[in-house]
């Protein structure tokens, strides 16, 4: 096991080119080589909209940007967005790359900024081709310590290096003033902190949305059941799926869709009761704030992607599953399977309904009994316990993956 001394070691080049949620994940790995390597630089190559949630928080001291537009553009523009990305890259002079993107794109760049360390996954995600190469020079498992979540894929360059895990989950702190303007913007809205759902109805996929309306029905349930107000989230280009949502209920909800930067997201999730919403980057988003977190699945296997870190329920319907899409459905891709859309109301809100119970029961402890006498909560870490469904064996039934047990 190759061990790097900490002395030789000043910056760290991460290639993470993908969404929020794979940002939240990685930034378990940052910060375990912070700890581990005391005042390394960390730069993340990702979009430009991600700089000021990377640096703000800590989890990288800078950011590299590129353009996913360009690289999807033609030859010649992908061309000079490459070009101008390693020649940026390689003013740094790194002493390491980690590739957890493990795209034929990351591979070029990590020869091409050619640092003497170069971390990479073996074997690669999808064969290589005849004509590419894996540029790495420390090879790593393609999830590590022996774990499945996709969590432990991005912590994986930890056992390649022979660094301690120490940081097994994504925790990230929103920032103090970003909490006071998430404060401010719930007490506009006549809404108490911990008094509300946070409900995220879009995803980067179209396969990856529960139906509106099926939002909407278990927002009227959930909220006639506990008297919590609902809070709408999501980027300013899912502001469609929020407004069949609103357009359903027949309960007043308040609508932030497109309205909060990442920070103040990440503020606002912490103050939340719970987080409900499709497998998306909100809900990774939710669990390191520290929110209880219901998510919804379709062809994308809990397994690996689950929330983890706190008390969540994943829901995803019966696998093989019968075709409810139409023409949208691949059924191969989790992206654009629509899989989810099996997912009736009943056992969403009774998910719901359990782990607001479940989490009450603890928070109550905490509050109102001696530290003697707090039922222990194991440390939070990515496990899952499959419980049987209350709804049958048959291809309607559905599973609940529980990230989190309590002593």
């Amino acid at each position: 096991m190759l061990q790097i001394s900490p002395t030789t070691y000043r910056s760290i080049l991460m290639l993470q080119t993908k969404f929020i949620g794979d940002i939240v994940l990685a930034s378990a790995l940052a910060k375990n080589l912070q700890l581990e390597y005391p005042g390394v630089r960390i730069v993340f190559l990702c979009e430009a909209h991600f700089a000021g949630f990377l640096t703000a928080h800590g989890i990288a001291s800078e950011v590299v940007p590129f353009s996913r537009a360009r690289m999807r553009g033609s030859p010649l523009e992908r061309g000079r967005e490459l070009f101008r990305m390693v020649r940026t890259l390689r003013r740094h002079r790194f002493d390491m790359t980690i590739d957890i993107t493990d795209s034929k794109t990351s591979r070029i760049v990590s020869g091409l900024v050619n640092a003497p360390l170069r971390v990479g996954y073996f074997p690669s995600e999808r064969r290589l081709r005849w004509y590419e190469r894996q540029p790495a020079n420390v090879r790593m498992k393609p999830y590590g310590f022996g774990e499945k979540h996709h969590l432990y894929r991005y912590l994986s360059p930890l056992e390649a290096l022979g660094v301690d895990l120490r940081v097994s989950v994504p925790a990230i702190r929103p920032l103090a003033f970003e909490t006071a303007r998430a404060l401010a913007l719930l007490a506009r809205h006549h809404i108490q902190p911990n008094g509300f759902v946070a409900v995220h109805a879009g995803a980067s996929f179209v396969g990856r949305r529960w139906q509106p309306e099926r939002f909407a029905e278990a927002i009227d349930r959930i909220v006639g059941e506990t008297g919590l107000r609902v809070v709408l989230v999501g980027g300013p280009d899912e502001n469609e799926a929020t407004d069949a949502v609103i357009a359903a209920a027949k309960t007043p909800v308040v609508n932030l869709t497109g309205a909060l930067r990442l920070e103040t997201l990440l503020a606002l999730l912490k103050e939340a009761r719970l987080f409900l919403g499709n497998e998306s980057g909100p809900m990774h988003m939710a669990a390191a704030a520290g929110a209880p977190v219901v998510g919804l699945f379709g062809l994308t296997n809990p397994i690996r992607w689950a929330p983890v870190g706190v008390p969540s329920a994943s829901l995803r319907p019966s696998m093989p599953c019968d075709c409810v899409g139409g023409d949208l459905c691949r059924r191969t891709d989790p992206s654009k399977a629509c899989c989810v859309r099996r997912l009736e109301v009943d056992p969403v809100v009774d998910a719901v309904l359990e782990l607001l119970a479940r989490s009450e029961m603890v928070l109550d402890a905490a509050v109102w009994h001696s530290p003697d006498s707090v039922p222990a909560c194991r440390p939070p870490r990515p496990l899952w316990r499959r419980a049987k469904s209350r709804y049958g064996s048959g291809p309607d039934r559905h599973v609940y993956e529980i990230a989190c047990t309590y002593a």
